[in-house]
C-alpha cells in the first residue's frame, strides 16, 4: 500500500514547487526593480538564476536535485514544440514566400557559424592540452541557436562520446550554461544596442498601443467545443498534446528496435531521443492535419484545437524548460571548462551580432533594425525573446519582421537537419570533427551566396 507521507512520494511535486515559487519571485523582482525590468531579461532565466545562487547554501543544496531538473528540461522541450506544431495557422500581416525562405536560410547559416566558432575554439584547445572534448564546440549552436532543451540533450549524448574516448566531459552542463549566457547575450546587448540607435536616432518611432484589445476572436474560432461542458476545453488541449508526444515515445522508442547498421548505430540512434521536439513538430503537424481533414469532410462536427490555450500550455513548458535548465547547472562540473566556456559564448555572441545584422540589412531593407532585433533575440536565446526585443520597437507588428520570425522555422527545418546530422557524426573521432568543420565551411558558403546574391549590403 503506498504511503503519501513517504518522501518518494512528493519528491517530483517538490522539484515543481522549487520551480514554481522561483517564478513567482522572480516576476516579482521583475517587475519591481527597475533594472531587471529595463534589461528585458525573461522571468524564467531569472528564476532559474535565483535556484543557481541558492544552490551552493546549505539545505538548498540537496534540495535541488539535478536529475529530475534535466528531465523536466527534456520533456518541457518536446511538449512545448508539440503544442507549437498542434496550433491552427493564422497570419495576420503579410509576408512573402520567399522573405520567408531567406530567413529561414538566415537562422540555418547562423547555426552553421556558430557551430564553427565553437570547434574554432575547442578543437585547438584539445590539441594544445588535450583534455577538453574536441567537439564540444559544437554545442554553441545548441545553447544559442536552440536552447536549453537542444544544449541539454546534445550535451548528455557527447558526454557519452568523450566517456568512451577516454575524456571527462560534462556536456550537459557546458550546454546548458552556454543555453543561460545566451539568453543574457540577447537581452542585455540587444537592449543597449538598441538603445545606441535610439540615442543616435537610427530607430523608426512606431507608436506604441495604450491597452491590448482582444476580441472572441483571438481566444476561440468558429465551430469550437464548448469551454466547459463533460470535459473542460483545456483538458482536451492537454490530452492532444499529450497524446502526440505518446507517439513521439512509440515512434522513438519503434526506431531504437531497427536494424540500421554500423551508421545507424554510431551515428542516427544517438540521435534519435536527442530529437524530441523535432518528432513532436512534425507529429503535431501530422494531427493536426489529420484533423483538419475530418471537419473537411464532416466527419469531425466540431474543432477541438483551441490556439490560445495551446499557446498557453507552450509558453508554461518553455517557461518551465528555462527555470529547470538553468537550475540544473552544476558549477563544480565546470571547473576545467571556465576558459573554453568564457572564449565559446563570447566569440559565439560577437559572430552573431555581426552576422545577423549584415544579414537583416540585406534582406529586410525597410525594416532592418526590427527584423535584427527578432532574429538576434531568437538565436541567442528562444523566439520568445526575439518577440520581445521586437515589441520594443514594433509594439503592433506593423512590419513583417513577427511573421518571418514566426513562418521561418520550416524551412529552417529543411535546411538544418542535414547539418543536425553532422552532430552524431563528428564526436566519433577528431577526424569526423575536422571533416565536419569542412563540411559547414562549404554549406556556410552556400548560404551566403544565396543570402548576399545580386544587391550590395545597405
Amino acid at each position: 500500500m503506498t504511503s503519501f507521507a513517504d518522501s518518494s512520494a512528493w519528491a517530483w511535486l517538490i522539484q515543481f514547487f522549487i520551480i514554481v515559487v522561483a517564478l513567482l519571485v522572480a516576476n516579482l523582482i521583475r517587475c519591481n526593480v527597475p533594472l531587471f525590468r529595463r534589461s528585458l531579461l525573461p522571468t524564467a532565466l531569472l528564476a532559474g538564476l535565483l535556484i543557481l545562487c541558492l544552490k551552493p547554501f546549505g539545505f538548498f543544496a540537496s534540495l535541488v536535485d539535478k536529475p529530475s531538473m534535466e528531465i523536466v528540461t527534456y520533456h518541457a522541450l518536446g511538449l512545448g514544440f508539440v503544442a507549437m506544431a498542434l496550433k491552427n495557422k493564422k497570419i495576420k500581416s503579410a509576408t512573402t514566400t520567399l522573405k520567408v525562405v531567406e530567413t529561414g536560410a538566415v537562422t540555418a547559416s547562423t547555426y552553421i557559424l556558430q557551430g564553427l566558432v565553437g570547434l574554432l575554439v575547442t578543437v585547438p584547445m584539445f590539441l594544445i592540452g588535450g583534455k577538453l572534448f574536441y567537439a564540444s564546440g559544437l554545442l554553441l549552436p545548441m545553447g544559442y541557436g536552440q536552447g536549453p532543451g537542444q544544449a541539454l540533450n546534445f550535451g548528455v549524448t557527447f558526454s557519452g562520446w568523450a566517456e568512451g574516448q577516454g575524456l571527462v566531459f560534462h556536456g550537459s552542463d557546458f550546454g546548458l550554461s552556454i543555453a543561460a549566457t545566451g539568453f543574457i547575450v540577447g537581452s542585455v546587448v540587444g537592449v543597449i544596442y538598441m538603445n545606441m540607435l535610439r540615442r543616435r536616432g537610427r530607430l523608426k518611432v512606431r507608436e506604441k498601443a495604450e491597452s491590448e484589445h482582444y476580441t472572441l476572436a483571438d481566444y476561440e474560432s468558429e465551430g469550437e467545443i464548448p469551454h466547459s461542458e463533460s470535459i473542460d476545453k483545456l483538458t482536451v488541449q492537454l490530452c492532444l498534446v499529450l497524446l502526440v508526444y505518446a507517439l513521439v515515445f512509440v515512434l522513438m522508442w519503434g526506431v531504437q528496435q531497427l536494424d540500421m547498421g554500423q551508421f545507424g548505430v554510431k551515428t542516427l540512434k544517438p540521435l534519435v531521443w536527442g530529437f524530441n521536439f523535432l518528432w513532436g513538430t512534425l507529429l503535431g503537424v501530422l494531427v493536426r492535419w489529420i484533423i483538419g481533414r475530418l471537419r473537411k469532410r464532416n466527419l469531425m462536427q466540431r474543432e477541438y484545437i483551441n490556439n490560445h490555450y495551446l499557446d498557453r500550455i507552450a509558453g508554461t513548458c518553455f517557461d518551465f524548460m528555462i527555470v529547470a535548465g538553468t537550475a540544473a547547472i552544476d558549477f563544480n562540473n565546470l571547473r576545467s571548462l571556465w576558459l573554453p566556456l568564457a572564449l565559446v559564448c563570447t566569440l559565439g555572441a560577437i559572430a552573431t551580432f555581426w552576422y545577423v545584422l549584415r544579414c537583416c540589412k540585406k534582406l529586410y531593407p525597410d525594416y532592418p533594425y526590427e527584423g535584427f532585433f527578432s532574429m538576434f533575440g531568437m538565436l541567442t536565446g528562444t523566439a520568445s525573446n526575439g518577440m520581445i526585443l521586437l515589441r520594443e520597437i514594433d509594439p503592433r507588428f506593423e512590419t513583417p519582421a513577427a511573421n518571418n520570425l514566426v513562418l521561418q522555422t520550416i524551412p529552417a527545418l529543411a535546411f538544418g537537419f542535414p547539418v543536425l546530422l553532422l552532430m552524431g557524426f563528428a564526436p566519433q573521432s577528431l577526424g569526423n570533427t575536422l571533416i565536419t568543420m569542412g563540411i559547414m565551411v562549404v554549406v556556410l558558403a552556400a548560404f551566403a551566396l544565396f543570402i548576399f546574391r545580386k544587391t550590395k549590403i545597405h
